[in-house]
């Protein structure tokens, strides 16, 4: 993983493991936002299996993808709520991070 701090509330990643996710709690992560869908790749592990692996451990976790059509207002809708209702830091992943971090941005105007 390649965790990258946006804030003291937020941090983003590529794709994650569910072998991942035991780091990811030890580094004191106490939410996750997956914004990848599902089969964007033969190779990715499905929200479903991530998701019973992180409540498991107490995580937090929410599904808001965002897809070819880019950040919609509904994913940016779906993350300030998301940010409003988990406990932080949160960790925001996809692909390369870069969906992650940019839905994060699209919320700060509406959470300042």
């Amino acid at each position: 993983m390649d965790i990258r701090e946006i804030n003291d509330e937020y941090s983003v990643t590529g794709q994650i493991a569910v072998e991942d996710l035991d780091e990811i709690k030890a580094l004191g992560f106490k939410s996750i936002v997956c914004h990848r869908p599902d089969f964007e790749a033969p190779d990715q592990p499905r929200f479903e299996d991530i998701a019973a692996r992180a409540k498991e451990l107490g995580l937090e976790i929410k599904h808001i993808p965002v897809g070819p059509m880019g950040v919609t207002a509904e994913a940016v809708t779906a993350m300030v709520d998301a940010l409003d209702e988990f406990a932080r830091p949160m960790l925001g992943y996809c692909r390369s991070g870069a969906r992650s971090t940019a839905v994060y941005q699209q919320t700060l105007h509406i959470r300042a």
